[in-house]
């Protein structure tokens, strides 16, 4: 490793226990990788020190405590000893948690559990950690530039940082990203790196993909045929706009790896599809039409064979502004039959209450929920055997996570499946 004196430094202990101990993982983690030098980073998306009842019993079992600097220390920094937690060094949020904090008791949490998050955000505010529990957090304040080096989790969020904003970022784990909130430093290896970044596969559209519901499925479509590696999309591709990117780069990092995407025109670093691509030769071109389409629709839906909806979920990734009024324009004079749960971010439900969404959306009887989602949280109200959902990402996760069956189509789709208690919806 070809360390600064700084780094050195830290690494020496000049800086404290924390951050020796943080250096000594990022040093290990960058040679495991074959990077020979770090980049600094002052933007950094994680769960720091964070845990579930779960873990803090297993480190009380185990270690003798599970306070937030015992977690901190023996699981995010794989440390031998306990040190004392220093503030974040650079500009640090968290992602999602385990649960609504108004509404826990909808999702079969208890008291405790509700009590030790809780605890958990006040460390975190503590630390100056800026507690965005969403795995949006481009739609919640944090917003990098393009070829700004970040340190993010959370894989739609990595594909969407790299992707549409331009800015810099491997998927990064739990460990990592606490060591580089105390350090800045992040290891100078794959998508920080130019050659890297250049697409592998080609993918000509051929068919229309202009409704979010399409640009989930050519994403579910892609990653599955390019799984880790990087596409380059040409072709009828319309309407790019952030939430259709959203759930695009949500479907492609579900059904395979995707980390980056190009959109030849549309994404910052394809203008051209030589910008793209660079040096190399698309290993394979691959074609989506209307075959590809409807394959992809029915696998997405194999998993559905009862009608009877007992459960909907949107938002995931969490909604954006635009996609709760328009649920609120949906569910507008109309009471749902079964449980309807809307995820969101704190930040974007916020601006919803100022505006009214919230409140037009629960007089139906639905509920706007932030923090987590189904899947994280492994809640769907008691009972539930089937659930309908407009996310490709969420029907690749859910069924598997917590045992049901569930249908896949557009957001008009799943509020008549919540009003009418039954799944209607098709392919168009």
């Amino acid at each position: 490793m070809q360390l600064t004196a700084t780094e050195k430094a830290m690494l020496d202990g000049a800086a404290g226990l924390a951050k020796q101990r943080a250096m000594e993982l990022l040093v290990r983690y960058a040679e495991a990788l074959g990077a020979d030098r770090f980049v600094d980073t002052d933007n950094v998306a994680g769960v720091p020190g964070s845990s579930n009842l779960f873990v803090q019993k297993y480190f009380e079992q185990h270690a003798g405590a599970g306070d937030y600097e015992t977690i901190f220390s023996l699981y995010d920094l794989d440390s031998p000893d306990v040190a004392a937690i220093p503030g974040a060094a650079v500009n640090c949020c968290h992602l999602q948690g385990g649960m609504d904090p108004n509404h826990w008791t909808e999702q079969g949490m208890t008291r405790e559990a509700l009590d030790h998050q809780l605890q958990d955000e006040s460390e975190l505010n503590r630390r100056g950690i800026h507690v965005l529990k969403t795995c949006t957090p481009y739609l919640a304040g944090n917003v990098p530039v393009k070829g700004e080096h970040c340190a993010w989790m959370e894989s739609s969020a990595v594909v969407y940082c790299n992707s549409v904003i331009g800015a810099r970022t491997n998927a990064e784990g739990r460990e990592s990203t606490s060591a580089a909130m105390l350090t800045g430093k992040i290891p100078d290896w794959g998508f920080h790196c130019d050659n890297y970044r250049y697409g592998t596969h080609r993918i000509e559209v051929e068919t229309p993909v202009e409704s979010v519901m399409d640009w989930g499925m050519l994403g579910y479509f892609i990653g599955d045929v390019v799984q880790e590696n990087i596409p380059v999309i040409t072709g009828r591709i319309g309407h790019a706009d952030p939430l259709r990117h959203k759930h695009f780069g949500a479907a492609a990092a579900s059904s395979g790896g995707v980390e980056m995407y190009h959109m030849v025109g549309i994404t910052p670093e394809a203008e051209t599809l030589e910008m793209a691509i660079g040096p190399r030769k698309p290993v394979a071109t691959i074609r989506y039409g209307p075959a590809e389409r409807r394959k992809v629709y029915e696998t997405l839906n194999s998993n559905g064979t009862n009608s009877n909806v007992d459960y909907v979920m949107l938002g995931c990734p969490h909604a954006s502004l635009e996609q709760i009024a328009m649920i609120a324009r949906l569910l507008d004079g109309k009471s749902v039959k079964v449980p309807l749960w809307l995820f969101t971010s704190r930040s974007v439900k916020s601006v919803s209450d100022l505006q009214g969404f919230t409140k037009a959306i629960e007089a139906s009887g639905a509920l706007v929920m932030t923090d987590t989602c189904s899947a994280i949280a492994r809640a769907v109200p008691k009972g539930t055997k089937v659930v309908a959902l407009d996310s490709a990402k969420q029907v690749h996760y859910l069924p598997a996570i917590v045992g049901i069956e569930a249908w896949f189509g557009t957001t008009e789709d799943c509020i008549h499946a919540a009003v009418t208690g039954r799944w209607t919806g098709e392919l168009q």
